[in-house]
């Protein structure tokens, strides 16, 4: 049971799962609602529940021990989830969930070729076929067929 809790395959998994529950529960929750709306109600859930578990677990850390260069990164990681939220609720409200979840998917590519050109990151040649893969099956899904 340690063993799976420190495994990132296991935490990667949960991660999938708990988005694919996030597109469901978000095509039901967001008929009738402002999808920048849904949005907010969406970020204040989350920030309420990591300040709980910071609070049970103790793991609050004094905003004075984080490096400048983690501050500018975070913020920006922060910045650039809220874009995304904000795109993914209006698609969601937009389109069907079977379409834009996949489609929302193709960050998996995106982030195979920016951790190659920013991170200095290496993908083997099945690596890159897996992403080529993935980014097919995701317009595959996307099709109106």
């Amino acid at each position: 049971m340690k063993a799976l809790l420190t495994s990132w395959q296991a935490w990667a998994l949960g991660s999938a799962i708990f988005a694919a529950l996030t597109a469901i529960f978000a095509k039901i929750g967001i008929t009738g609602v402002n999808s920048d709306f849904a949005t907010f109600v969406r970020t204040v859930v989350i920030l309420l529940v990591i300040a709980l578990m910071l609070t049970l677990a103790g793991n609050w850390q004094a905003p004075g021990s984080v490096p400048a260069k983690s501050w500018i990164f975070l913020v920006l990681s922060g910045l650039a989830t809220g874009a995304s939220w904000l795109c993914y609720f209006r698609a969601l409200q937009i389109g069907k969930a079977s379409q834009v979840a996949p489609v929302d998917k193709l960050s998996v590519v995106f982030v195979a070729v920016f951790a190659v050109l920013v991170l200095g990151e290496q993908l083997s040649a099945a690596h890159w076929i897996a992403v080529l893969m993935i980014g097919g099956g995701a317009l595959l899904l996307a099709l109106p067929i």
